[in-house]
């Protein structure tokens, strides 16, 4: 199982996410509104911004505060690795 740092302290399973996607679009804002409604989303942001939401296949989803991009790099940097 791969794991992957979403910021302050917090992994998460790599194999079990969809997207990483930035929270500025109505569409995105209206899904993390959903999730918190239905107790499905995890803020993993400790009061900051949420500059990442990840979409994980079990249909949580995940607050973060780091960039998409950095997450992504990390997600990446962990796959060469692994080669």
């Amino acid at each position: 199982m791969q794991l992957i740092n979403i910021g302050f302290g917090n992994i998460v399973s790599a194999n079990r996410i969809i997207a990483i996607v930035s929270p500025e679009s109505a569409p995105i804002k209206r899904m993390v509104q959903e999730a918190k409604d239905n107790g499905t989303a995890v803020d993993a942001t400790y009061g900051r911004r949420t500059r990442a939401v990840l979409i994980m296949d079990s249909g949580h989803i995940i607050l973060s505060a780091v960039q998409p991009e950095t997450v992504a790099g990390r997600l990446d940097k962990e796959e060469i690795e692994e080669e």
